[in-house]
């Protein structure tokens, strides 16, 4: 839950803040598909930093998620190395 935007607040951060808001709850309930994020399997992150996250292997052509420990292939669950 976002807290309200405070109406003493100087206009110039409630235009930002607004703005900030609107995202954020677009994340929380996407009304259309999201872009996933892309990088070439030897720029992948730490799996162990992205839990259940999901990213598009763009060399690879392939959608992958995040184990907690390992990348794994959407196509055939396999680790990615």
């Amino acid at each position: 839950m976002l807290t309200p935007i405070g109406p003493g607040i100087p206009p110039a951060f409630h235009a930002v803040l607004t703005s900030m808001q609107d995202a954020i709850r677009a994340l929380q309930t996407p009304a259309a598909p999201q872009l996933a994020f892309a990088v070439a399997q030897a720029g992948l992150p730490p799996a162990a930093s992205y839990p259940q996250c999901m990213t598009l292997v763009s060399d690879l052509n392939l959608l992958a998620h995040s184990d907690g420990v390992h990348w794994i292939r959407e196509d055939t669950g396999a680790v990615i190395v």
